[in-house]
């Protein structure tokens, strides 16, 4: 698995990232396409007129940032300048939600990431680009239900502590993305971008309902759907043996004989997603376990945003 050795001393970000990567994502921004609220100033659209009255946290004062909001009892503990943030003051709310169901761990090539380890460094490169534009970001843990929820907050300390925390999970537990999504949309008490990073394995009408629930909740949302090239048109060359990874149920495949049937009801399956996301306005994308990181997050961000222009 790609410089697994070397990323298993490492924790938080540098876990996920190395320096050329986060590099590439500096300039990137993470728009949303719909009216949302947040808790910094900043430039997506909010439905709140004015300030709110709930204060939420203090940020240390800095180019761009109104001198009237500079909170001088802080000042004059600290003699620093920090600005009050209040509740409704609006950026973007991001809130990433990280399958890690047992199927999860499939990677089919010992030069690629399984699908849960590319899925930890998306989290990770989205929630860099996230926190580096001054938004908030929240990250949801897994499986058939939530197992940890970190709450959306600007900063990078608070992402290096969530990777931090996603690094204790291992893919586990069988496939019930549907209820976990229907927490997370019962939870998210404003409106957001939620991003779900799944495989997308499971009950498929189910987990429509759920990306539904997410847009009746008013969310924008986003459907990066993580899977492995093999899984994408069954490339093994030989007869194989293969495991269900949640049931551990057993089956010698001839892949040459299977390939057709096989790609043309796979395609199906995409195909449900892709239609029933588009139906939603909910994006939806492929993230091949196979392509560099950096250049999949590049190339949907920079088409997202002429998107919402």
């Amino acid at each position: 698995m790609a410089d697994e050795a070397d990323s298993a001393e490492k924790e938080g970000i540098r876990a996920f990232l190395n320096p050329e990567e986060m590099h590439k994502l500096n300039r990137l921004v993470l728009l949303s396409r719909y009216v949302v609220e947040g808790n910094l100033a900043g430039a997506h659209r909010s439905p709140l007129k004015g300030a709110s009255s709930e204060f939420a946290d203090h940020k240390a004062y800095g180019l761009g940032d109104d001198p009237k909001h500079i909170d001088w009892r802080v000042f004059g503990r600290t003699e620093r300048h920090f600005i009050k943030r209040y509740e409704d003051d609006t950026n973007l709310r991001v809130y990433l939600a990280v399958d890690r169901s047992n199927s999860m761990g499939y990677g089919s090539e010992e030069k690629n990431d399984t699908k849960y380890r590319y899925a930890c460094r998306l989290a990770a490169a989205i929630g860099y680009v996230v926190v580096k534009a001054r938004d908030s970001l929240g990250m949801y843990i897994h499986a058939d239900e939530v197992d940890a929820v970190m709450p959306a907050r600007n900063s990078l300390n608070h992402l290096n502590n969530s990777l931090k925390t996603l690094q204790t999970f291992e893919p586990a537990s069988t496939t019930e993305i549907a209820g976990a999504l229907n927490q997370v949309a019962s939870s998210i008490r404003h409106r957001a971008l939620v991003v779900v990073i799944s495989d997308m394995l499971g009950d498929q009408d189910a987990i429509n309902l759920a990306l539904a629930h997410l847009r009746k909740r008013k969310h924008d949302v986003i459907v990066l759907q993580v899977l492995d090239p093999y899984e994408l048109d069954l490339g093994f060359k030989k007869n194989c043996r293969i495991e269900d990874l949640e049931s551990e149920e057993k089956l010698v495949i001839d892949p040459r004989r299977l390939r057709a049937s096989y790609n043309e009801v796979f395609g199906e399956f995409l195909n449900g997603y892709r239609q029933a996301c588009a139906g939603m306005k909910i994006d939806y994308r492929i993230a091949r376990t196979d392509e560099p990181l950096d250049t999949f997050v590049r190339a949907y961000l920079e088409e997202r945003r002429r998107m919402s222009k």
